[in-house]
């Protein structure tokens, strides 16, 4: 299985959410700016992951989502997740990357999820490394099902 996290990262801790998920994945972490849709061939697993940014996706992850096509993923698995402080008003970019993911044909294997950081540039939260790597090995489990 050829397994690719793409992230966008402000401040590291996104980037250090997605090679930790990369690693229980088996598979690569690389940075939105550096990926295109024709670069996605051969991938089986596809996770996406971005820090909150007004609400919403990062404009790098926006703008690469926005290059895919309706059935442009069709046959490739996928998950979302995002970096966000702690509060109880924070948005919901997994949510709405996975949303896209559907529309372009994915099939989504796992809820969205959100990590904690804390304050607006990290560190993460006690503990969240840990559930990130959690978080993969359950994509794994979905995976061997």
């Amino acid at each position: 299985m050829s397994a690719l996290v793409v992230f966008d990262s402000n401040f590291g801790t996104t980037e250090t959410v997605a090679a930790a998920i990369a690693d229980a994945l088996g598979g690569s972490a690389v940075l939105v700016s550096t990926v295109s849709p024709d670069s996605l061939t051969g991938v089986d697993l596809l996770v996406l992951g971005c820090p909150i940014n007004g609400w919403r996706p990062s404009p790098r992850m926006l703008a690469f989502l926005d290059q895919l096509g309706a059935g442009s993923l069709r046959g490739i698995q996928a998950a979302a997740f995002d970096t966000r402080l702690r509060s109880p008003i924070h948005g919901d970019a997994a949510g709405k990357v996975t949303r896209k993911l559907k529309s372009a044909g994915a099939h989504v294997l796992a809820r969205p999820t959100g990590f904690i950081v804390e304050g607006k540039t990290g560190p993460l939260a006690d503990g969240e490394l840990d559930r990130a790597r959690e978080w993969a090995d359950s994509i794994v489990t979905a995976l061997a099902s």
